[in-house]
């Protein structure tokens, strides 16, 4: 089923420089996303492209109708497009993936029942056989191992952006630079449920990845910090109105 004016079902995916990928992944989110048999749109945040990556989006509306294509002035990253996608969401439930198909789109019809199956509010991908270089495997394994160590966590794989969550556990949620590594994290502060199971993990469809090491160790650990602080701080309490007695 086809987008409608209340989809149930939202994927959001940002994109920056993905010419090689677009046609490629409009055209298997399509096809797994109608399995699902329930109606969904597609809105992919174009994160300040400057190859030709807005020329596909713009002819794959003409082909898509349940595609939505958003426009970032600016490049700003992973986290500023999520929260622009998770804004402009109109579905129930919201998915993400990322554009260089690494997370399968076909594992969304698998994933989406288990909302309701285990009772949660959100559906965290673990990729347990990464296809990734050696170097970047051990990069993934040390940095889980700190992130959980310092967050207090249980994540194996916080940083996969193959998710599902119930809308009302995200939206308004105001994020920081970098908050997409946490977002399970972030989702139970705010008091919702979360569930991580194994995903399929594939190697980049084309293209080259965006984000380095260079770009991500340093400030990646500084949020961590930040993350950690928000927990020590975070405001938990019940509060009900006394009834006037009659």
């Amino acid at each position: 089923m086809d987008n409608t004016d209340s989809p149930y079902f939202s994927l959001v995916i940002p994109a920056y420089n993905e010419q090689e990928n677009i046609p490629t992944l409009l055209h298997r989110v399509g096809a797994s996303l109608h399995q699902i048999g329930k109606p969904f749109e597609v809105i992919i945040v174009d994160d300040g492209s400057t190859d030709t990556t807005p020329q596909l989006l713009a002819e794959g509306m003409k082909t898509y109708p349940w595609l939505r294509v958003l426009r970032m002035k600016k490049n700003g990253g992973q986290s500023a497009a999520f929260e622009a996608g998770f804004a402009a969401a109109r579905g129930e439930v919201i998915g993400t993936i990322d554009a260089d198909l690494q997370n399968d789109p076909e594992e969304l019809p698998r994933l989406l029942p288990m909302l309701d199956d285990h009772h949660v509010d959100m559906i965290t991908g673990w990729r347990a056989k990464r296809q990734d270089s050696k170097f970047r495997l051990i990069q993934t394994r040390i940095a889980n191992r700190i992130r959980n160590y310092i967050s207090q966590e249980t994540i194996q794989d916080s940083a996969s952006s193959l998710k599902i969550y119930r809308a009302h556990a995200i939206r308004g949620m105001k994020l920081f630079n970098g908050a997409h590594r946490f977002f399970p994290t972030l989702v139970k502060m705010r008091g919702f449920t979360c569930l991580e199971t194994p995903v399929k993990h594939s190697a980049r469809f084309a293209g080259t990845a965006k984000y380095g090491f260079r770009n991500r160790a340093l400030r990646a650990f500084i949020d961590l910090l930040a993350v950690r602080w928000m927990k020590s701080r975070w405001l938990r309490y019940e509060a009900n109105e006394v009834q006037r007695a009659e």
